[in-house]
């Protein structure tokens, strides 16, 4: 009984082990968290794990020799997914993206689905079968590239706008497309139009009474569940709407995650908002890492190593196609060419509802084994190559960016002899900086590397200017020989290293500020020559400390003094010595300046 048990449980425990032992050591290497599960499913799959366990037999505890065993805990995790992709949005919001979704998003389903039927029309498909492979292999994947763009943070920009509006419009495009399957599989006599109306009109009335009833009796249902005081209760509560919309929308012949999706909207506008939010991140999180899993699971490498040049030929031309009509139909509606061009990349590949659709054909007889098998190793491979296609298309955007923007900025430095304080980095602090020398009339010129950033601060009045502050020749151009002094406030320890380092080296005596990140990076600052270094990390620890002293009854005047001693004592550990005397000497030799005007 106990070893029933423990297999009963076996798969459960190795999703856990997946996603608690190997991701971490992924991330631990720079491998995307969508991507390390990918290749954890396709290393423990029967192809690999499962014939390694015929040599070492042990191995057999750790295979999962049937992915379909995972697949509706992993189905859930792109319910959540959507669930909470609703609660970030509001009918308000979805309505002023209606061009994108219906406009941009329509053609793309339509002039994807009739490019690759065609293909397979080619390729010697029938009508039916080419039908059936356009449909699967024209949608992207919402699980894949929204957790791409919200792991970046990016879901509220351009590119994620654009990539969530045509992935919305698919996954509504799914509910015909696996409406229209049993159809054709009845090869009924009847007027099939009238039978996809009737089924159309099905599924509009079941989003009509998910929306009634989310509007009229969930909030009731979150007060009264919150009065109780219950975390516990409230977490049932929200799995309760999150699940049951889902399962609801299923049971009406439409997407789960369309319902799901709309549950979302429907708590979007409400008050609990950010607790169901709370509740259902660390859900969704190890269940889309099973779906990833999953997917990797289902690699079919036996069909892939058959005709490896084939199949990766076919997967590319497949990219290639849906990523060209997503660019052109995107500069058309006038998207940004960076915006187009990163969205094409990350829509090009397919998505998890290939298989969905791949295996309903295959049960109702529109499409043979075989055929069914070769559309969900594309899907799979093209899912695979997902984060690195996201990758490749954010740098290039990156790049395309700052070449345009880099045309309308400050790039001819001024060519005076003044002496002014030189600022590396315009960020946030850099900016701050800047605007207490403004305040007390020293001049200044800041450089960045973000040719959007110094347009829109050249353009608000800040002496700015493109270009790299690690650069020698640029840092003598910007006057490093006659700069009172450099501060470098880059968010970067690498690039603060390299500017602390080349500035150095062409002025011995240059009064260096830098920002560091934490003790250790001060201590290396330090020994790298710089005049002053500022831990974040120490600097805001005494700040809390300050105003912890002064909020719990200490004089002010006692709290600043302990921080000032606590400061002294941490740049003598940092290897610089107590300026309390520097400190006050300059404050007298002010007082003299301003006496004597």
């Amino acid at each position: 009984m106990p070893s029933e048990t423990a297999y009963y449980y076996r798969e459960f425990l190795i999703v856990l082990g997946v996603a608690g032992l190997a991701v971490p050591l992924f991330l631990r290497l720079g491998v995307n968290a969508v991507l390390a599960f990918l290749i954890m499913g396709v290393l423990l799959s029967p192809d690999i794990l499962g014939n390694l366990s015929h040599y070492v037999p042990v191995l057999s505890t750790l295979g999962i020799s049937d992915p379909e065993s995972l697949s509706h805990i992993a189905d859930l995790g792109v319910v959540f997914l959507l669930f909470l992709i609703g609660l970030e949005l509001s009918f308000e919001r979805l309505n002023t993206m209606r061009r994108l979704v219906f406009g941009l998003g329509g053609l793309q389903v339509v002039l994807s689905l009739a490019a690759v039927a065609l293909a397979a029309l080619l390729m010697g498909l029938d009508m039916r079968t080419a039908l059936v492979a356009g449909a699967a292999l024209s949608l992207s994947s919402t699980a894949i590239v929204v957790q791409l763009l919200s792991d970046a943070k990016r879901l509220g920009s351009q590119t994620g706008r654009l990539s969530f509006a045509i992935l919305l419009m698919q996954d509504l495009a799914v509910i015909p497309f696996l409406l229209l399957l049993p159809i054709l599989g009845q090869r009924s006599e009847g007027n099939v139009a009238v039978s996809v109306l009737l089924a159309l009109l099905q599924a509009l009335a079941a989003v009509a009474v998910i929306i009634g009833v989310g509007r009229y009796l969930l909030r009731p249902l979150l007060r009264l569940v919150a009065r109780t005081g219950s975390s516990d209760l409230f977490m049932a509560a929200t799995l309760l709407i999150a699940v049951g919309a889902a399962a609801a929308a299923s049971l009406a012949g439409i997407s789960m995650t369309l319902g799901a999706f709309i549950a979302g909207l429907m708590l979007a506008e409400t008050e609990y908002r950010r607790a169901i939010e709370a509740v259902i991140e660390p859900f969704k999180g190890l269940l889309l890492g099973t779906f990833f899993l999953v997917i990797g699971l289902r690699l079919d490498l036996a069909t892939l190593f058959a005709a490896p040049l084939y199949t990766l030929g076919m997967a590319v031309g497949l990219i290639v196609i849906k990523s060209a009509i997503v660019y052109v139909l995107a500069r058309l509606f006038r998207v940004n060419r960076g915006a187009s061009l990163e969205s094409a990349m990350l829509l090009g590949p397919c998505g998890e509802f290939g298989f969905v659709i791949a295996g309903t054909a295959l049960a109702y007889g529109l499409i043979g084994d075989p055929t069914s098998r070769n559309i969900m190793l594309l899907v799979t491979l093209t899912m695979i190559a997902l984060p690195l296609l996201a990758r490749i298309g954010a740098n290039l955007t990156r790049s395309l960016r700052q070449r345009a923007a880099a045309a309308g900025v400050q790039t001819v430095l001024p060519e005076d002899s003044e002496q002014r304080v030189i600022i590396a980095g315009f960020g946030r602090v850099g900016h701050l900086v800047a605007s207490m020398l403004d305040e007390h009339k020293i001049a200044y010129l800041a450089v960045d590397t973000d040719a959007d950033l110094v347009s829109r601060e050249a353009k608000a009045g800040s002496k700015v200017y493109y270009g790299d502050a690690a650069n020698a020749e640029f840092l003598r151009r910007c006057g490093l020989a006659e700069a009172r002094a450099l501060a470098v406030t880059m968010d970067n320890p690498v690039r603060v290293d390299e500017v602390v380092r080349v500035a150095r080296l062409l002025r011995g005596d240059l009064k260096i500020i830098a920002r560091a990140r934490d003790e250790r990076h001060a201590q290396r600052l330090y020994a790298a020559g710089v005049t002053e270094a500022v831990p974040e990390t120490i600097e805001s620890s005494l700040q809390l400390g300050e105003a912890l002293l002064v909020e719990t009854g200490v004089p002010m005047g006692l709290a600043i003094a302990s921080v000032h001693e606590r400061r002294d004592g941490f740049r003598k550990l940092l290897g610089r010595p107590n300026r309390r005397e520097e400190v006050a000497l300059a404050k007298k030799r002010l007082r003299r300046e301003k006496s004597a005007k």
